[in-house]
C-alpha cells in the first residue's frame, strides 16, 4: 500500500505544520502511526487542534479513503459477514442483529445494578463458544476500572455455559459433542485476560498497549472496558483536555476493532442532564455529547417495572428497538429461560 510511504511534505497541510513535522523527524505518514494528539502536540510544540488535524489528514491517507475507495457492495458484504458474540438472551441478540458484532465498538450505558458488568462477563465467556456451535472459539480482554469484576461470578457464568453446551452436544453432531467434551472451567477462565486499572493514566496506558497485546494474542476477539467513564469522571478538572484524551482513545479503539476484526465493548455510566426552559431533567450517557460518536452502536440499559430492558439507541443499520433481559444465577438470559429457572427453583 502506497499511503504509509507517502512523504509528509505532500500532505495538504499548512507549510508551517509540514515544516514542524520534518524538523521533528517525521518523514512519511508511517512515522505518525501510533502517535496520539497529546504526544504530537508536545513534540511539535503546536496546539492540540493542529495536532488533531495532522493526524486526521494522515488517517485519511493511510486508510482506504482517498487512495482506494471501497464500493458500497464491499461494505454491505462486510456487514453481512461480521461475526457475532451472543449474549444468551434471544431477544437482546435479535435486537443486535445476532449478537455483539466484531469489527466495531459497542457501548452499553445504564444506571448502577442494571447489569452492565454481568453482561460484560457473559460476553467474555460467550466469545469462547466453539465454532462447532456457531461461536468464535476465541478469547477476551477484560479491563476493570471499578473493581467490579468478581471471579466467583465468572465461575458461575462459565459453569452454566459449559453445562449448556454439553447438553447441546449430547444431542447434536459429532463435532459438537467433541467440542463440548473439550471444554473446561480452567481453560475458559485462562482465556479471559484481566487488567485492573486504578486511574486514568493506567487506563490510557493499557489502551496504548492493546494493539501489541492483541498481536501477541491473536485469539483475542473481544475487549471489554468496564467502565470507560469511571476515572474520567473522577480525576479530570480540565474538560477540554479530557475531550482530547477521550477522542484519542476512542480513535485507537475503533481502529483496533476494524483492523483486527474484534469486538470492543464499552460499559458507560449515565448522568443527569438539566433541560432548558425549566423542562426538568433526564438521564443521559456520561462523558458528554462529543463521546456519543465514539461507538458504532449504543444501547441504553434501564429498568421498567422491576424488569431490565435494553434500548438500541444508535446503530448504523439496525432499527431502534427494545428488548427485555434478565440476570439469573446462570448469567444473562431471556424471558423464557428466566421463567424456566424460577419454575425449577420453586419445584426444588
Amino acid at each position: 500500500m502506497a499511503a504509509p510511504r507517502q512523504e509528509v511534505n505532500t500532505l495538504p497541510l499548512a507549510p508551517s505544520l509540514r515544516h514542524s513535522l520534518i524538523a521533528a523527524g517525521f518523514r512519511t505518514v508511517a512515522d505518525l502511526y501510533g502517535v496520539g494528539p497529546v504526544d504530537l502536540s508536545a513534540e511539535l510544540d503546536i496546539g492540540p487542534d493542529d495536532a488533531l488535524l495532522i493526524l486526521k489528514i494522515a488517517d485519511v491517507h493511510k486508510t482506504s479513503g482517498l487512495l482506494g475507495a471501497k464500493s458500497a457492495h464491499e461494505l454491505y458484504e462486510k456487514e453481512l459477514n461480521a461475526r457475532k458474540i451472543i449474549t444468551f438472551c434471544g431477544d437482546l441478540d435479535g435486537m443486535l442483529g445476532g449478537g455483539v458484532a466484531t469489527g466495531q465498538v459497542t457501548e452499553f450505558c445504564g444506571v448502577p445494578a442494571v447489569g452492565k458488568t454481568q453482561l460484560g462477563i457473559q460476553l467474555a465467556v460467550d466469545v469462547q463458544i466453539p465454532a462447532a456451535f456457531g461461536g468464535l472459539g476465541a478469547s477476551a480482554v477484560y479491563i476493570d476500572t471499578e473493581g467490579s469484576f468478581m471471579v466467583e461470578r465468572v465461575v458461575e457464568i462459565t459453569d452454566a455455559c459449559i453445562r449448556h453446551l454439553k447438553k447441546l452436544g449430547n444431542s447434536g453432531t459429532a463435532a459438537q459433542k467433541d467440542a463440548a467434551s473439550q471444554l473446561s472451567r480452567e481453560q475458559m477462565l485462562a482465556n479471559i485476560h484481566y487488567f485492573r486499572v486504578t486511574d486514568y493514566t493506567e487506563q490510557l496506558a493499557v489502551a496504548q498497549m492493546l494493539p501489541s497485546f492483541v498481536n501477541s494474542h491473536p485469539q483475542v476477539k473481544l475487549i471489554v472496558i468496564d467502565s470507560i467513564a469511571f476515572h474520567f469522571r473522577q480525576d479530570f478538572q480540565d474538560m477540554a483536555q479530557r475531550t482530547r484524551v477521550l477522542a484519542e482513545m476512542a480513535q485507537k479503539l475503533m481502529h483496533l476493532a476494524e483492523e483486527k476484526d474484534l469486538a470492543v465493548v464499552l460499559m458507560n455510566h449515565v448522568t443527569t442532564k438539566v433541560l432548558d426552559n425549566n423542562r426538568g431533567s433526564k438521564l443521559v450517557p456520561a462523558l458528554g455529547d462529543s463521546w456519543a460518536h465514539a461507538a458504532t452502536s449504543r444501547i441504553i440499559l434501564f429498568w421498567q417495572e422491576q424488569t431490565r430492558n435494553a434500548f438500541l439507541y444508535k446503530s448504523p443499520w439496525l432499527p431502534a428497538k427494545t428488548a427485555e433481559y434478565h440476570v439469573t444465577a446462570d448469567g444473562v438470559r431471556g424471558r423464557r429461560a428466566h421463567k424456566r429457572q424460577r419454575a425449577d427453583t420453586a419445584a426444588a
